[in-house]
């Protein structure tokens, strides 16, 4: 998703060697995008939409601060930017005991518009987010990760700082663990398509039935 050609790339390291020497025009490029998915990251995470757009902001303002230290990612930007990101999240529920009032489980079970499944979905999201919440941490950041964010192994590893072996092993612990418990309330024919997916044919983004 953010793994980038090789044109693009060329064009990614050109925009942070311009920032770094303070061009404007380069940041704002690099704002644009990247912002919306960060924010949208932040949000799934804390369900809090003021708190997203001021972590995102610290987010970006980072980005500025470490790029005028003549630091910061010469590739891979998209995954420096989610993992800064990641960890302005842990601290901020490390500093604040209290809970997101909505969870990423929320984005992992489509709501339709027929009300009547409509009732179906909110049920089967309760469910989903039981069960989620007996996950470990890393475990929900994987799947969060994988098929909410819709991101490769390859990726997750970079965010995560693991090889992409260790990211298919937790992927694959994460939906196992998951599976045992939703098989407690209900049959595998009423699981999320994502969750029914063996782990390397999850599907992508927040696609899910």
């Amino acid at each position: 998703m953010f793994m980038q050609d090789d044109v693009q790339g060329v064009e990614e390291r050109r925009l942070l060697e311009q920032a770094q020497c303070g061009d404007q025009q380069a940041l704002a490029s690099i704002f644009d995008r990247y912002y919306e998915r960060i924010y949208a990251y932040i949000y799934r995470r804390t369900g809090q939409a003021s708190l997203a757009e001021d972590l995102a902001g610290e987010v970006f303002l980072r980005l500025v601060e470490t790029l005028k230290l003549q630091r910061g990612p010469n590739l891979h930007l998209g995954a420096w930017l989610y993992r800064v990101a990641h960890n302005l999240v842990v601290d901020h529920f490390r500093r604040n005991a209290k809970a997101p009032t909505q969870s990423m489980e929320d984005w992992l079970v489509a709501v339709p518009d027929d009300p009547l499944e409509h009732v179906e979905q909110e049920q089967l999201q309760a469910v989903v987010r039981q069960a989620l919440r007996r996950l470990t941490p890393d475990q929900q950041q994987v799947i969060i990760l994988k098929f909410v964010e819709g991101l490769s192994n390859a990726e997750v590893g970079l965010i995560l700082g693991k090889p992409e072996g260790a990211v298919k092993s937790l992927q694959h612990r994460a939906l196992a663990a998951l599976r045992r418990q939703l098989e407690k309330a209900l049959p595998p024919s009423a699981w999320p398509r994502w969750v029914r997916s063996s782990p390397d044919e999850g599907p992508k983004g927040r696609d899910s039935g």
